[in-house]
Formats: structure tokens, C-alpha cells, sequence
């Protein structure tokens, strides 16, 4: 069986809003979504706390395949040298191509390029794949907030996994 090619990480651009804001539409899931699903009018996926400059996006065969948001956990100064993945969705045509893991991959080395001695992130206990995915990175489990979102009428633990870099 031929390997398939592997995903190609670049900087996101303002004009991917659009073909963004459809794929995290698309990929709005109870599994790792706490905000309500996406209803029109439709939001644009660029903002104020989530620009381009903050995004990664994957390209596989020539289209958009996922992204990965990587931000500050707080606006503090004292907190500056840690980043958070502040969201990822793969689309489902390129699930289980290693999207995610090139994604993360490639969210901890921007986290270093930029100076980063910690990068961080939140997922919900219910996403086993999510879960094992970060602990294949050299993610650990560093707490857990007991059934902190009640979903689908599912109280459902928020845990943070941390890494150094």
C-alpha cells in the first residue's frame, strides 16, 4: 500500500477565514465543543483574540484539513513565557492521516519559536482520542476540574495537560 503524503503546516492567512470558520462548523462536535452548535448568522473565524498570526492550518491534498489555534492562557505579563492550543479540528475526509499530531507538533515547536517555556491545553474527560493523542506529545495530565460543564444533561471533567518545551 503506497504511504499517503503527509500534511503540509503553514502559517494561517486572513483569506482562510471563510474555508475556517466552515471547517470548525463542519467538525462542531459535544465531544470537544462547550459553546452551543454554530447557528446563523455566522460568526467570522478571525477575531480579536484569535488572529491569523495565532492560527496553524494543515493542507492536504492541496485543501485546508485542519488548525490549530495556539494563544495565551492569560493576558497577564507573568504569565507570557506559557502558550495554550486554544482549539484544533481536523475534517473528517482527513481524520486518522496524522493531521492532529503534525498539528500539535507543529503548535509546540511555534510555542518554542516564540519563546514559550510551557505550552498548555484543556480537554474535555470524554475525548479518549483527543486524550491519547496529547499524551502520545509528551502531554500530562497536571489537574482535573471535576464535571465542570454539563453537556448534552452530561456533567462532563475539564483537564488540563501541560508540557515543557
Amino acid at each position: 500500500m503506497p504511504e499517503l503524503p503527509a500534511p503540509r503546516i503553514r502559517a494561517a492567512r486572513p483569506e482562510d477565514d471563510g474555508e475556517l470558520a466552515l471547517l470548525d462548523r463542519l467538525t462542531w462536535s459535544p465531544l470537544h465543543a462547550v459553546m452551543p452548535e454554530p447557528q446563523p448568522p455566522y460568526a467570522p473565524f478571525f477575531s480579536e483574540r484569535h488572529t491569523p498570526e495565532d492560527c496553524l492550518v494543515a493542507e492536504l491534498d492541496g485543501r485546508l484539513a485542519g488548525y490549530v489555534h495556539l494563544g495565551f492562557p492569560t493576558p497577564l505579563d507573568s504569565n507570557r513565557h506559557v502558550r495554550q492550543i486554544q482549539g484544533l479540528a481536523v475534517a473528517e475526509g482527513a481524520r486518522g492521516r496524522g493531521v492532529g499530531r503534525a498539528l500539535v507538533r507543529a503548535a509546540v515547536e511555534e510555542a518554542r519559536r516564540r519563546g514559550a517555556r510551557r505550552i498548555t491545553l484543556r480537554v474535555l474527560g470524554h475525548n479518549t482520542p483527543a486524550r491519547a493523542l496529547y499524551a502520545a506529545e509528551e502531554f500530562v495530565v497536571e489537574g482535573i476540574l471535576p464535571e465542570e460543564f454539563l453537556l448534552d444533561g452530561t456533567y462532563v471533567d475539564d483537564v488540563f495537560m501541560g508540557r515543557f518545551l
